[in-house]
């Protein structure tokens, strides 16, 4: 038999992105709590988001070179036990400030987490099997997203917003336990068995390939490819995560002190997003496409999926929002689980914790940008008693941002070649 013990370790990577989405998404449900404790406006919300997306910026060039040295099992465990402490520390903030430093804390942490993930998948998996491997895991920020609508009120309604940030931080550590327990490269690995070991290596480089100087990375068109592709959507999904709760709540009234089915429907859609956008490119693959012709024609189409959520301005019902935002919500995951693979796709494994590392840079510095953009435009309808036609506006933006990266990812590199050194 063959053996299938790297869907084990795919299941450990959901579970990790799981709890990392979790502990992000928690100040998102708990804002119109704070913003009334604290007296918080939009613009001091969207500073706060921007610390997490600073650090997380950060956190990521240095995780992604970090990782591609000590490892994905080291770096890994580094990424939970910093970030669980963070978002435990969040009970312990007491103004604007305080809250600033624990996000900021919580994006260093959590920034370890897709470049050892896609780094996992790049030596468990051969490429045939990479993007839906990495859809998989990559549901896990949308079933933690989800959770948390039902979990974080739960324990408001129950214990006091203090205890949400506790418990979820916690659960980190179970998770750390677990990995440290069954995880290995698949070489050394016991439960690896001689068939399967030849599988995850059948894909592996035919030609040797140098290793790559970090500095150098910025001089190949396949970094800038995902650099691209990052910076003009990953802000899309921040804005989804941070802002959608208060969206729902300022529009539809939607009380976000109890368990909220809508966002909880809305991010379970996107975990078919996530999965199926990665199995698309993989079939296309078995029936004989490119590489980079199935992934890029993968790609082009989810772009096209993201378009319907600019007709939310018109909606008149809630579930109408909720079913052109889970669209485009699930577009993003399709989307990401495919622009995560390209990395592996065209890079060796040597250097694709440090290409993920500089794209996710790139993304979180969207997300530092586009928050802050969010937050004037919402103060400045705020003050007409227009809040809901700010988000209109947003709405636009994020219809278009998956073509412009997609045409700006073709002009760069048209066939998305591997990298010959």
């Amino acid at each position: 038999m063959k053996g299938n013990y790297r869907w084990v370790v795919v299941a450990l990577l959901f579970f990790a992105t799981t709890i990392n989405y979790l502990d992000r998404q928690v100040i998102g449900l708990l804002k119109p709590t704070l913003e009334k404790e604290l007296n918080w406006s939009e613009t001091d919300y969207s500073f706060i988001v921007m610390c997490f997306t600073a650090s997380y910026a950060i956190g990521l060039l240095a995780f992604g070179k970090v990782i591609d040295k000590i490892g994905s099992k080291m770096g890994y465990a580094i990424s939970i036990v910093i970030w669980s402490f963070a978002a435990m520390a969040h009970a312990l903030a007491k103004t604007s400030f305080g809250f600033g430093a624990a996000r900021a804390a919580l994006g260093a942490g959590e920034a370890g987490n897709f470049p050892a993930a896609i780094k996992t998948v790049a030596e468990w998996f051969p490429k045939r099997e990479r993007a839906l491997a990495t859809g998989i895991f990559n549901s896990g920020a949308n079933i933690g997203a989800m959770v948390a609508p039902i979990m974080v009120p739960w324990i408001l309604g129950a214990y006091g917003w203090q205890e949400a940030f506790i418990i979820t931080g916690a659960i980190g550590f179970i998770w750390l336990a677990l990995w440290w327990w069954f995880y290995e490269v698949p070489a050394k690995h016991k439960s690896v068995t001689t068939e399967e070991l030849a599988h995850i290596q059948s894909e592996e480089e035919t030609s040797e390939v140098a290793p790559i100087a970090w500095s150098k990375l910025f001089g190949y068109r396949q970094t800038w490819v995902f650099i691209v592709g990052k910076f003009f959507t990953d802000p899309i999904w921040w804005f989804f995560l941070f802002w959608l709760p208060s969206y729902f709540s300022t529009t539809f009234a939607l009380d976000l002190k109890k368990p909220s089915l809508h966002l909880a429907i809305l991010f379970t859609c996107t975990s078919i997003g996530s999965i199926g956008g990665g199995y698309i490119s993989g079939w296309l693959m078995k029936k004989g496409w490119p590489v980079y012709k199935a992934r890029k024609y993968s790609m082009f189409f989810f772009a096209l999926c993201a378009v319907p959520i600019i007709g939310a301005r018109w909606a008149t019902d809630i579930w109408q929002a909720v079913f052109l935002i889970s669209i485009a919500a699930s577009a993003h995951q399709a989307w990401s689980a495919n622009i995560f693979t390209t990395v592996s796709d065209m890079f060796p494994k040597h250097a694709v914790s440090s290409v993920v590392g500089i794209g996710g840079l790139a993304g979180s510095l969207g997300g530092v940008i586009f928050p802050y953009i969010i937050g004037v435009i919402l103060d400045s309808y705020k003050a007409d008693q227009a809040l809901s036609a700010g988000y209109n506006v947003i709405f636009v933006a994020c219809g278009c941002a998956y073509l412009f990266a997609w045409l700006l990812i073709h002009f760069i590199s048209p066939q998305m070649k591997a990298v010959q050194s």
